[in-house]
């Protein structure tokens, strides 16, 4: 068979995603990503149901391609070609019923952590174990390892625990092992992510063990980077915080979404841990990593955060400079603690501070960038695109974060040769809010 994955959602559902695809094209079929026009015989959809948006950019996806998936049958009525449609991941473990009704089209309804499923049911393909094949959708030279699965944190707003389960941690071994295949397959950098990447090891070891994961990885993959995302601010492991600063090739970088710092608001967050916790925990990755990027979110809007409380939050935001951050606006969830709370901030109100969040922090981003005028940092060519390579420093993860522009005349003016995934001394000329242009130099 022709199959087409489309992927919603996160980076966990592109792990998903990747390992249906290498175990069907064991099976024998081909396998295409994110494929808008196709002539495929079974297309997946990989579904999000986490927040609002993420909920309709799914459900719009189905219904797509469920009129995509009319049409295809219409034109081949004569030849006998049938497409199949199956939808996967969190918004079918949440909402499968509602879903069977409102969009039949759909052939075959599979939960979370039914992918497995898929591969046998819909691919014919028995072999086991399951985490030995994988076909990396992302760009050859990065690629996102997984840890763990499923949250046992509480937080009030946040539906994951209800449709992921239990943390269950991935072996160290099982870990490190696929790293190294990934990296002999031509992976430089290492994204390691889960739902809560701090929490990683007490239910397999009975103790965090995330500082000595990193350590393997950085002494045995053969990774030139690696970067850890999706960490919590509870109770943070300092082993890890060592592994990060002891390591060349662990990126100086912590994606750590503090949500807020108003201490009622964060204990109504249900997060376990109040302002002066947060504000030590960031001098603590100061202090230890000198050169850390911190890349945060937050949220504004969350019932009862009152315009006082919100002064705070901006206040904080001016103060801990953020050399990366995003901004949700709150969007109650069915069966949270905090769906009892009422949604009693307007959406235009959360709009607003949102707007108003943002534009602090995009000011404080152009003030950072400036300051690496004129210093080099070692990049990671993406692609390439209009007139520019696009590239990456250690402090910027893909499709998140800042990136670095390189003139491609420019590079040709000075016989600098460029290629897609590799690394190259820049020296940064210029910078704007969320970008920075570069010239490579010689090594």
């Amino acid at each position: 068979m022709k199959i087409n994955i489309i992927t919603l959602g996160c980076s966990k559902n592109t792990v998903d995603s990747e390992n249906m695809a290498g175990h069907a094209e064991k099976a024998g079929h081909t396998v295409y990503f994110d494929r808008e026009e196709n002539d495929c015989d079974l297309v997946i959809v990989n579904t999000c149901g986490f927040i609002n948006d993420a909920k309709e950019e799914s459900v719009n996806t189905l219904v797509l391609q469920a009129s995509a998936k009319r049409n295809f049958n219409r034109r081949h009525a004569r030849d006998g070609r049938r497409r199949r449609l199956v939808a996967v991941g969190c918004l079918v473990e949440r909402y499968r019923k509602e879903l069977q009704e409102e969009i039949p089209e759909v052939d075959a309804w599979y939960g979370a952590h039914q992918w497995q499923s898929i591969v046998e049911k819909e691919c014919q393909h028995g072999r086991n174990p399951f985490t030995d094949e994988r076909e990396v959708s992302t760009p050859h030279h990065y690629a996102y390892l997984k840890i763990s699965e499923g949250c046992n944190r509480q937080c009030s707003y946040c539906a994951i625990p209800l449709i992921r389960g239990k943390h269950v941690s991935r072996p160290i071994d099982e870990l490190v092992e696929e790293a190294k295949r990934l990296v002999s397959d031509g992976v430089k950098e290492l994204i390691v992510i889960a739902q809560d990447t701090t929490y990683y090891g007490v239910d397999l070891y009975g103790e965090r063990r995330l500082g000595e994961l990193l350590n393997r990885l950085a002494e045995e993959s053969g990774a030139q980077w690696i970067r850890l995302h999706y960490t919590y601010p509870s109770s943070f492991p300092e082993d890890a915080i060592e592994a990060i600063r002891r390591h060349p090739n662990i990126c100086k970088y912590i994606d750590i979404p503090l949500q807020h710092i108003n201490s009622r608001i964060l204990g109504s967050m249900q997060r376990g841990i109040d302002r002066e916790g947060t504000l030590r925990l960031l001098r603590r990755f100061r202090e230890r990593i000198p050169d850390v990027s911190i890349r945060t979110t937050l949220i504004v809007g969350y019932p009862g955060e009152t315009e006082q409380e919100f002064a705070e939050l901006k206040e904080f935001v001016r103060e801990a400079r953020f050399d990366r951050m995003g901004c949700f606006t709150y969007s109650p969830e069915e069966g949270t603690p905090a769906m009892a709370l009422g949604d009693t901030v307007s959406d235009d109100e959360k709009q607003r501070r949102r707007d108003e969040l943002m534009d602090i922090q995009e000011r404080i981003s152009l003030e950072n960038n400036e300051r690496r005028v004129g210093k080099t940092y070692k990049v990671l060519i993406d692609r390439r695109e209009g007139d520019f390579y696009v590239g990456r420093t250690e402090f910027d993860s893909p499709e998140v974060d800042d990136e670095v522009l390189i003139d491609i005349e420019q590079s040709k003016a000075r016989n600098k040769k460029v290629s897609i995934g590799e690394f190259y001394q820049v020296c940064i000329v210029d910078a704007m809010e969320n970008d920075l242009m570069g010239e490579i130099i010689d090594d």
